[in-house]
């Protein structure tokens, strides 16, 4: 991003949080079978998914969604199975008192804006990933939760699946994968950053504020190829590949080494194929060099497509080496003072659903969840900092600045 882009984002996601802090609700007491009332903020695809994931849990009520296309937001009632109240606004939404929590699932740039402005109405959030879109925005959306004490739980939803809660307390809770000095993230054949534009979109239809989806970014015209597949442009999206895929990753690493920000990162790649408008990368590798001597690396091609797509973390420590991610995990060892050689352990892929638990229950205890602001800001910046380098064609130093 251009320093002088980064300066009016900055501005005006500023004036949006001042606005919106006069407008904050009284915070409810829920009761333990009370059920909690609901919002949707952004009602595509995946917000979709996560509705479904929250009617399987149960003790909950939709009260109300807010999505710019009426499509949508017929289609996200239709998923709730009741009729709720529907809005164009997201603003007229958070207005009302009798909604506790919201589900924000806009496009990465909407994100931070409407943390900040759900926190300051008094509502829990569960705000899919990254958190933030540029470096700029995190304080402020920390910041924010901080004052307010709204429950906040970012969509990274590796730190509330079982199975890697309990690699983590197996292998490195208990020392056993000994010093890790290298993590490697691969994610390839992600066919969902192919999206083609459906047939008739060239024409904005009539229920879509486009002027709305754009927020404070520059105005231009209904782009159908920004609207279906965002992930191929760095305003929609953070960079594509490393704001949709990595931040999972760099997360699981995060939580598992005890670790929050890198000290520098380098970054190569390009668009080598898909020559079709995107202005973010088909190829990329990135290394982020954190303290306590670990390097983590990032592979993601979008131009390797044999089946099955490739998704993995491996932490690579002197004690052995442990290959995970959402279906299983495996650890190898040197076998030696009587340890198990290999321990695998598979699973059915993980949904979010048990992450949505977390934040459910985190709204009646009023706990930190397991993917907590802070979480959200640094897995968020080892993105954009990848990100910087990438663009910048240099190695990019931590700034003081992004601490929290």
């Amino acid at each position: 991003m251009k320093k002088e882009k980064s300066k009016i984002s900055r501005r005006n996601f500023l004036a949006g949080t001042i606005a919106a802090a006069t407008a904050g609700s009284a915070m409810r007491v829920l009761g333990a079978n009370e059920r909690i009332r609901l919002g949707v903020i952004g009602s595509g695809n995946r917000a979709q998914s996560l509705i479904r994931s929250t009617n399987e849990l149960g003790g909950i009520q939709w009260v109300a969604i807010s999505d710019i296309w009426d499509i949508r937001r017929d289609e996200a009632e239709k998923e709730c199975g009741v009729q709720v109240d529907k809005y164009e606004d997201y603003r007229k939404l958070l207005d009302r008192q009798d909604i506790d929590g919201v589900i924000v699932g806009t496009f990465d740039h909407a994100h931070a804006q409407i943390t900040i402005d759900a926190c300051r109405a008094g509502k829990d959030v569960y705000v899919e990933k990254p958190m933030t879109s540029v470096a700029e925005q995190g304080l402020d959306v920390v910041r924010t939760v901080r004052e307010t004490g709204r429950v906040v739980q970012v969509g990274m939803q590796q730190r509330s699946i079982p199975h890697l809660i309990e690699a983590k307390q197996r292998f490195f809770d208990s020392g056993m994968i000994g010093q890790v000095n290298m993590v490697r993230t691969i994610w390839n054949g992600n066919a969902g950053y192919l999206y083609k534009v459906p047939p008739g979109m060239n024409k904005k239809p009539p229920g879509l504020d486009w002027e709305a989806c754009l927020a404070w970014l520059p105005k231009i015209p209904w782009d159908p190829k920004r609207y279906f597949n965002r992930f191929a442009y760095w305003d929609f999206s953070t960079g594509g590949m490393t704001g949709g895929l990595f931040v999972h990753m760099v997360d699981v690493v995060h939580w598992f080494l005890d670790i929050e920000k890198p000290e520098s990162a380098v970054a190569l790649g390009g668009t080598y194929r898909y020559h079709d408008g995107r202005d973010t990368p088909d190829n990329i590798n990135l290394i982020l060099n954190y303290p306590k001597a670990v390097n983590v690396t990032f592979e993601g091609t979008i131009t390797d497509m044999a089946s099955p797509e490739v998704a993995d973390i491996v932490f690579m420590g002197t004690g052995g080496r442990l290959s995970i991610f959402r279906s299983e995990y495996k650890f190898l060892s040197d076998g030696k003072n009587g340890r198990p050689r290999e321990i695998t352990v598979k699973v059915p892929y993980a949904s979010a659903r048990d992450h949505l638990a977390d934040w459910l229950e985190c709204m009646r205890s009023r706990k930190t969840p397991s993917a907590h602001v802070e979480a959200g800001h640094y897995s968020s910046m080892a993105c954009h900092i990848g990100n910087m380098a990438y663009k910048q064609k240099a190695c990019v130093q931590w700034r003081k600045e992004w601490d929290v």
